[in-house]
């Protein structure tokens, strides 16, 4: 009996929630009545708007696991399909069981009962996007979109953008254009899709854009009617076509790197981790983000994931213009899909997106809100991307046969009319006959065609085009300020940059220098050596030359090995070097000297390693003071070296010129190290005195033989201080001549 007044409530509830569902219905219906026309006329801004108004129904991340996500989602579906109920169909039995349905949680499908293929085409758009996407493994799941602050609106505008190259040779100097009169606009919430063959400019003038080229040779490029400074490079986010990224670091320390370097002072540590760990699930890197980004010859993420890590570098700091150099390149079409949506909803935020593209499918040629596309440095079209087809049709160029669009536009920027139609106005000039004009299957020739289409976009579009340019925008005043006048600040002081930069060198390299193949070389050379001169240790002349010949190998071994390590440091690095400076993501001393200082804990190891192995086989003096001082002179050795190997790759940024240079001078400084040459002629003794090997090798004889003998093989050894003095004059300056010349280097363009 007990049991009654329960079930009766319970039935009351159900009824309750009935007869709320179908209330909702009814005013959801009529509201909704105008939207769904739009969304029947095809309209891409209803389509962001029903996107919209589904997720402030969420309230909650839709990437998010656990039971709440999941009632969440019935709560999605069911608002969604009670907004897009018609007024009639309320009274019917059908709308009564969705609606019952849907204030249940349950699904649409009754026993006699089936929702028509119009309405469900009409519902899409108010869908999850993840309830109805299944999930990706290489593109992630998308997720709830995070925004840290308001992001200052940058309104850009290019006119008349002209660039010229200049090509010397060794009889002539001449001038190469580029691009010739490239116009355009895009407002924030937009994303712009420069398209063209190769060689057709897209890189070029997206640096130009940027900021990342010289100015250009004609034209201006305005930011809120402001011209182009210094202090926008902390509202630019730029993604090159090649993915920099350390190999070793995982997707994790990648960001938070980032983040520490890039984002303001007056966050705390805490907050720019924290800021990173929000971007990775923004992302949906989640999964991978304790994984090595990985590289040619190191396993790591997927080129998607490794691609979403490069644009989530940028876009950390909010930026208010974000730039992309082909960000689908080498993705299947499912992962670029993806990528152009994540690039969709930074827009959505009120970002400027403009990004090349090489050859999209037609899914994604859609997503594009404005469409510039190129042909030989010409503006072949800018507008609307959904507009495109609509204009070439207008001059007589369409489609013969169903296909891309995409590559329909692409065919045209190569001259290329094979399926297309041809313009009346070109098939006048075939039917002269001129051979000039004409292909071999009667088509106009790409040239011909090229300049049919800069005429017709000149006549047709242009100047109206040019005029909305020329006109004023309604901006206000402070924003034109903020673009001006927003001081440019560092995101870390100099000591809090350089132990960054310190740390990410020691867990970026630690796996080079900890490679099985490194210390399979260092021990078995030292084994090798303690078994050639096995007890060789002695007081008589004979034993001290023999062990001469020992400590002068060290000096050279020592002396080579990180030379030649050292060469490969700023040319392999000057890319990533290009990238975080172009940003303003550190000073250059900051990273010169973390650079510089994070090798030496590394390189301590092996030689440590090597003289155990080698000082008590070899039988040398059992003293402790003079193993360390042997160790410690070793050491000297090496970071003297390391400096010449520094400065030589600082000042060519080219590896084979440096390394045919290093051979030279490593050879010349080992023979004129005092071993293989006794008496060196006059005129050219002066190279002992800049020979690191020459100072190691007297150093060494003073530790193991000063209290026994002052000549050792036709060496005088003397107290040491000369030769410590050199090493360190070599260690000090050989680095300051490496700084200058990355100092005097141009490593980033415009800057």
């Amino acid at each position: 009996m007990m049991d009654r007044p329960s079930t009766t409530s319970l039935l009351r509830t159900k009824s309750d929630q009935l007869v709320e569902a179908i209330s909702a219905a009814m005013g959801g219906g009529t509201k909704s009545s105008p939207m769904n026309g739009d969304v029947a006329g095809g309209g891409g801004g209803s389509e962001t708007l029903s996107r919209k108004s589904s997720r402030r129904l969420t309230g909650a991340s839709p990437g998010r696991s656990g039971v709440g996500s999941k009632n969440n989602t019935h709560i999605r579906k069911s608002r969604s399909a009670q907004l897009k109920f018609d007024l009639d169909e309320v009274t019917s039995g059908a709308a009564l069981s969705r609606a019952s349905s849907a204030s249940l949680g349950l699904s649409f499908s009754f026993t006699g009962f089936t929702v028509p293929s119009d309405e469900i085409a009409d519902m899409k758009p108010f869908s999850d996007d993840d309830d109805d996407i299944p999930e990706d493994i290489e593109a992630g799941t998308r997720k709830m979109k995070i925004q840290a602050e308001p992001t200052l609106p940058i309104y850009l505008k290019f006119t008349e953008v002209c660039y010229k190259v200049v090509i010397k040779s060794v009889t002539s100097t001449r001038e190469k254009e580029i691009l010739t009169g490239i116009s355009g606009s895009v407002d924030p919430g937009e994303v712009l899709a420069m398209m063209g063959p190769s060689g057709s400019g897209k890189t070029t003038l997206l640096s130009l854009l940027g900021g990342r080229v010289k100015e250009p040779k004609g034209g201006s490029i305005t930011y809120n009617e402001q011209p182009y400074s210094k202090h926008l490079k902390s509202r630019i986010g730029f993604v090159t076509q090649d993915d920099i990224l350390f190999p070793h670091l995982t997707v994790r320390e990648t960001l938070t790197y980032a983040a520490r370097l890039r984002l303001p002072k007056k966050l705390t540590k805490e907050e720019k981790q924290k800021r990173a760990i929000d971007v990775i699930y923004e992302l949906g890197l989640e999964r991978c983000q304790d994984t090595m980004i990985g590289g040619s010859f190191v396993r790591g993420v997927s080129g998607g994931e490794r691609k979403r890590v490069c644009i989530g570098n940028e876009i950390i700091i909010n930026p208010s213009l974000l730039f992309l150099d082909e960000p689908t390149s080498g993705l299947d079409s499912t992962t670029a899909l993806r990528t152009v949506e994540i690039l969709h909803d930074i827009a959505e935020a009120g970002k400027t997106v403009i990004t090349t593209i090489h050859q999209p499918s037609s899914r994604l040629f859609h997503k594009f809100d404005k469409l510039i596309l190129l042909g030989k440095g010409s503006l072949l079209y800018f507008g609307k991307a959904s507009e495109a087809m609509d204009y070439f049709s207008t001059i007589g160029c369409t489609p013969l046969i169903s296909m891309n669009p995409a590559e329909f536009l692409l065919d045209l920027a190569n001259g290329n009319l094979n399926d297309v139609s041809v313009p009346s106005e070109l098939e006048d000039k075939v039917q002269i006959g001129n051979s000039d004009t004409e292909t071999r299957n009667g088509k106009p020739s790409p040239a011909i065609v090229h300049e049919y289409l800069v005429e017709a976009y000149e006549t047709r579009v242009a100047e109206s085009e040019k005029k909305k340019l020329m006109a004023p925008m309604m901006i206000d005043e402070e924003l034109k300020s903020k673009v001006v006048t927003s001081k440019r600040e560092w995101g870390a002081s100099w000591w809090t940059q350089y132990s960054i930069l310190f740390w990410r060198g020691l867990k970026e390299r630690r796996h080079d220098y900890f490679s099985w193949l490194r210390i399979t070389q260092v021990v078995a050379t030292a084994v090798i050596l303690g078994m050639l001169w096995w007890q060789s240790g002695g007081d008589s002349p004979k034993h001290m030359q023999e062990q001469a010949g020992l400590l002068f190998f060290i000096a050279v071994f020592w002396g080579f090995f990180p030379v030649f390590t050292a060469i490969f440091t700023f040319p392999q690095e000057r890319a990533m070097l290009n990238k975080e400076r172009s940003a303003d993501m550190y000073r250059l001393s900051a990273y010169f000297l973390a650079r510089t200082t994070s090798d030496i804990p590394l390189d301590l190891i092996l030689p440590v390693l090597f003289i155990l192995v080698v000082y008590f086989m070899a039988g040398l003096k059992h003293d402790v003071c003079a193993f360390f001082l042997t160790v410690l002179t070793t050491f000297l050795c090496i970071v003297a070296a390391q400096g010449l190997g520094l400065a030589i790759g600082a000042t060519l940024m080219d590896l084979k010129k440096a390394t045919t240079l290093a051979s030279v001078t490593v050879m010349t400084f080992m023979l004129a190290g005092g071993y293989f040459v006794k008496e060196v002629p006059v005129f050219i003794s002066w190279l002992r005195y800049l020979s690191y090997n020459y100072q190691t090798y007297k150093l060494l004889l003073k530790v193991q033989y000063k209290e026994k003998n002052d000549w050792v093989d036709g060496i005088k050894v003397g107290n040491g201080v000369r030769e410590v003095s050199t090493l360190l004059a070599m260690v000090f300056g050989y680095r300051l001549l490496a700084y200058i010349s990355l100092r005097r280097m141009k490593l980033h363009s415009g800057a």
